[in-house]
Formats: C-alpha cells, structure tokens, sequence
C-alpha cells in the first residue's frame, strides 16, 4: 500500500448535484426550486419555524408553570459551614473571604445542619430554629442583621 493508491471507500463519496444541465438530469430548467414564488430567487431563506398554515409547534404546546415575582432569594450557609471562619464575629464580608457566600447584596440564611464545636458571633440575615439553638449550645451568639 502506497499514498498514490489509497482511495475512499466504496459509497462514501456522493456526486454533488449538477442543477439546470437539461431536463434529462432531473434537475434542469428550474433546477428543482419549483415555479414562481420566494422560494424560487436566489437569497431565499426559509424559515424553521414557518410551517406554513399549520399551527406552529410553539403554539399548539400548552403552557405551563409559574414564576413566582415577589421570591425571595437567600444564599443559603450551613452551621458545619461556619468551622471554616476564624472564631469570632462572622458578617457577610468573612463568609465571603472563606468562599462560602459570593454576594453581598443577597441575603444569608443560616441553616442547621452539621454541628458546632466553637463559639462564633453570626450576623445574618435570616436563621432557622435548629442553627439559633446549636449556635446557643456551643456558647454562641446569633444577631438578625438586614
């Protein structure tokens, strides 16, 4: 086998279409774009989603859902989450030093999962029932900050 007698396989390659070379062909005179009409000038594009006097597909699915204007979105941080801050006082701004919140214009909620092992001063916008007393028991204290 040499570079000079590799050829493709059998059936890969497909002639391409000889449009407008006589009637004989198939394709000749109008070149099979029909009589009249967009479709047959130079520069026409059809449109995908034109179906022409169907009902298109993006009207005949029903609609669906509900998109809640008024949510309220929190970035949420566990009480396990809080091991990775220095002891102390724990804001917004040492949350997001830490890597565990990326804005600070979003509120924080602080969640109770995990434990607690040092005391920590949270300041957030918003704690659960179950974090307000694990912060307490590890000698804590929680403050609601807006």
């Amino acid at each position: 086998m040499e570079l000079h007698t590799l050829r493709p396989p059998k059936g890969s390659k497909k002639a391409r279409r000889r449009l407008g070379r006589g009637t004989g062909s198939g394709l000749g005179k109008t070149c099979g774009r029909g009589h009249k009409g967009a479709g047959q000038r130079s520069g026409f594009k059809r449109k995908a989603v034109r179906e022409g006097g169907q009902m298109p597909l993006h009207r005949r699915l029903p609609k669906h859902g509900f998109t809640n204007i008024f949510k309220k979105e929190w970035q949420i941080v566990n009480v396990s989450d809080l091991a990775r801050c220095e002891p102390g006082e724990i804001t917004g701004e040492t949350l997001k030093a830490v890597g565990l919140i990326k804005k600070l214009d979003v509120p924080i909620k602080i969640l109770g999962n995990g434990e607690l092992q040092k005391a920590y001063t949270v300041k957030a916008a918003a704690f659960s029932k179950t974090a307000l007393e694990k912060i307490d028991a590890a000698g804590g204290k929680a403050e609601v900050v807006s």
